[in-house]
C-alpha cells in the first residue's frame, strides 16, 4: 500500500512540474498600443514577468505590422519631455517590469496599413539572452490610458 501510494504522489507532482515548464519563462501581458491618426508612429505598452532565477534585459522589439519598432524612453527633465531610444531595459530575476506612458514603451513607426482602435498587434521582443517574448498589444484610441478605460 505504501508503494502505490509513494508513486502515485510520485506521478502527479511529475505531471505538475511538466505543467509549470510549459509556462515560459518570460511573458508579456496587459499589452495595448496608443494609435494615432495617419502614419504617425503609435506607442505600445506592457507588463513582462520575468519567472526565472536570471536577471535578463529587453534588447529589441519587432512587428510585422511595422516597418520600425524601438524601445523607448519618455522623461522629463526641467519641466521639458523628452523621449529617447535606449539599447536595453533591465528585467529582474523573478520580477516584473512595466513599458507605460510617461516611462519605457515600444515605439512602432511606418505602420504597413491603417491600424484602427480594436485591432490586434502582434509585437515580439527579444532578450539579452536571445529568446523571443511574443506580445499581442490591442490597439486602443489616441486619447486612452490604459488597456480598458
Amino acid at each position: 500500500m505504501m508503494v502505490r501510494s509513494l508513486a502515485l504522489a510520485l506521478i502527479l507532482s511529475a505531471g505538475g512540474a511538466a505543467h509549470a515548464a510549459d509556462k515560459p519563462a518570460v511573458e508579456a501581458k496587459n499589452g495595448w498600443v496608443r494609435v494615432l491618426p495617419g502614419n504617425l508612429p503609435a506607442g505600445g505598452y506592457l507588463t513582462f514577468e520575468n519567472r526565472s532565477d536570471r536577471a535578463l534585459s529587453i534588447v529589441g522589439a519587432d512587428s510585422p505590422q511595422y516597418g520600425n519598432a524601438m524601445i523607448h524612453r519618455s522623461s522629463t527633465d526641467g519641466g521639458m519631455g523628452r523621449m529617447e531610444m535606449v539599447d536595453s531595459v533591465p528585467l529582474p530575476a523573478k520580477g516584473t517590469l512595466a513599458f507605460a506612458p510617461g516611462g519605457y514603451h515600444v515605439m512602432l513607426m511606418q505602420p504597413k496599413q491603417a491600424v484602427k482602435p480594436g485591432e490586434k498587434i502582434t509585437v515580439t521582443f527579444t532578450l539579452s539572452d536571445g529568446e523571443k517574448v511574443p506580445a499581442t498589444l490591442l490597439a486602443r484610441p489616441a486619447n486612452a490610458s490604459g488597456p480598458t478605460d
